[in-house]
């Protein structure tokens, strides 16, 4: 077994959401990051350190298709629901919970290799506020 040894590259990135929920596509963000790393085949991971926030990929040709997927979170996971949590937001950290807080993706020539239609998107349930997240790019 031989071993080969590995690095890795951290950038946190501050993201603005405007409303409640919200969907950012950060494709382009992470690609940066992805180029500045120089890694030219490796790994991708995105992840969010917030509760009521995660990151998932989806598609990014038809705006259709991520309403659809926001307004069925809503139906499934409503904002007022009898939730206990004192703070108000239980739906947000619900939908977190559902959605998760991490995607990896592999780079291949230096580039995400998503998928034609796919992007990755953060997502903010209980905006409008700054958040981070941390992209790791790994060789």
């Amino acid at each position: 077994m031989s071993c080969v040894a590995s690095a890795a590259k951290t950038d946190t990135l501050t993201i603005q959401t405007g409303k409640r929920p919200d969907a950012i596509d950060i494709t382009a963000r992470v690609e940066q990051v992805v180029h500045a790393s120089g890694v030219e085949t490796g790994l991708c991971q995105v992840y969010v350190p917030h509760t009521t926030a995660g990151v998932f990929i989806n598609e990014n040709a038809d705006p259709d298709a991520l309403s659809d997927i926001l307004n069925t979170l809503e139906a499934l996971v409503p904002w007022e629901n009898g939730y206990r949590h004192a703070e108000g937001n239980a739906a947000a950290h619900i939908k977190a919970s559902l959605v998760g807080t991490s995607q990896t993706v592999p780079v291949r020539n230096g580039r995400l290799a998503l998928g034609r239609w796919q992007a990755i998107y953060f997502a903010d349930f209980d905006g409008p506020r700054e958040r981070q997240l941390q992209v790791t790019v790994l060789t």
